[in-house]
């Protein structure tokens, strides 16, 4: 990977020491040019025609094998989604998800995920993982499992911490199995196919340098069959004479939205910048995110996350996290701060480099 190249694609990075892609990614200078030029031309030439409701359509059909890579998944396997929160709750309301109904999860997921979980009225047995060892997180999942358990729904990499959840020990065991693969997907390899999830969710935004609103949903094959459409839109369907409506083949049938012409044009090249910039890009990455708690625990600072997680690293703030976020902004550093933890997190992407870790550590 030539990360000077990589680096020059990204504007952002000649001013600032961009580490917060577990909120959002930096936005690839292709990825801006190719959204200006789609909305120029609506501008020009209008939003109809049939012209434009097929590339439209193609459109869709592209982003949907696109993301699909990313996932390590078959594109039949994919819904479009506008972030992980809506795919949460395409599948916590397909399966009708409610009260009297048991669901494992963790004290460490992100309101995406788990505020669906608290809105559907279930049962939730909430395993206090925050502050276990990465080793014993298997153990105290696996003992929150009962007969009545309808769903295990999780991380795949915690938002707190980078910690990496033992997704794999969890599946095949007749629970369907939800995660949550937010700060996952772009950031280390995936392929939802081989973890033995039932469904997986992503934001385009973050690791993969997507434009807002972008996002994707995972279905097993098994599963498409067993979840309801409760969120069924235009491209759910195929449409036939006299108004009959047959839901699409896989996962297409849960599309729960339409997406912008701009945005579908730029997370097409989002995706196409990150595959060019080769495999060795997730090793990059791992190698910053190493670097990085070297670096914090030298300069005496208590890091959180535990060796050979992800690529989020977190450490404890010395003072208040806010004003520490706030000054390190004033500094040209950007990372945020986890609230009511006290603790400050960066994400470390194939783009990051040393000086950007040198500048954190420094402005610290």
């Amino acid at each position: 990977m030539d990360l000077d190249v990589v680096r020059a694609e990204l504007p952002v990075l000649e001013r600032l020491a961009y580490l917060n892609a577990g909120t959002n990614g930096p936005l690839p200078r292709r990825t801006f040019e190719a959204m200006e030029a789609s909305l120029a031309r609506d501008l020009e030439q209008g939003r109809s025609s049939q012209e434009y409701f097929e590339a439209m359509l193609a459109r869709r059909d592209e982003v949907r094998a696109a993301l699909a890579r990313f996932l390590g998944a078959p594109a039949e396997t994919i819904a479009l989604t506008n972030s992980t929160t809506e795919g949460c709750n395409v599948v916590l309301n397909g399966l009708g998800i409610g009260p009297g109904d048991e669901v494992v999860t963790t004290d460490s997921e992100h309101p995406g995920l788990f505020g669906g979980l608290v809105a559907s009225g279930a049962d939730l047995q909430v395993v206090p993982v925050r502050d276990l060892p990465v080793a014993e997180l298997s153990g105290a999942l696996d003992a929150a499992i009962t007969e009545r358990t309808k769903l295990i729904a999780l991380s795949h990499v915690s938002w707190l911490t980078g910690a990496v959840f033992p997704v794999e020990s969890l599946a095949g065991r007749g629970v369907p199995l939800l995660v949550d693969g937010a700060q996952a997907a772009g950031a280390i390899p995936v392929a939802a196919a081989d973890l033995g999830c039932d469904f997986y969710t992503v934001s385009a935004q973050k690791w993969l340098l997507g434009p807002d609103v972008t996002g994707a949903l995972f279905v097993h094959p098994e599963r498409v069959g067993e979840l309801r459409m409760a969120m069924p839109s235009y491209g759910s369907w195929e449409f036939g004479d006299d108004y009959t409506y047959d839901p699409k083949a896989g996962a297409a049938r849960f599309d729960p939205g339409w997406i912008a012409a701009a945005s579908g044009v730029g997370l097409l090249e989002s995706l196409a910048f990150a595959e060019e910039a080769g495999a060795d890009r997730y090793s990059h990455a791992a190698e910053m995110a190493a670097h990085l708690r070297h670096m914090l625990e030298g300069s005496g600072r208590k890091v959180v996350t535990e060796p050979d997680q992800a690529t989020l690293v977190t450490w404890e703030a010395e003072g208040d996290s806010k004003e520490v976020v706030a000054r390190l902004a004033d500094a040209g550093v950007v990372v945020r701060d986890l609230p009511g933890r006290g603790w400050l997190r960066a994400s470390c992407g194939f783009w990051t480099n040393h000086d950007d870790l040198e500048r954190l550590v420094g402005a610290l």
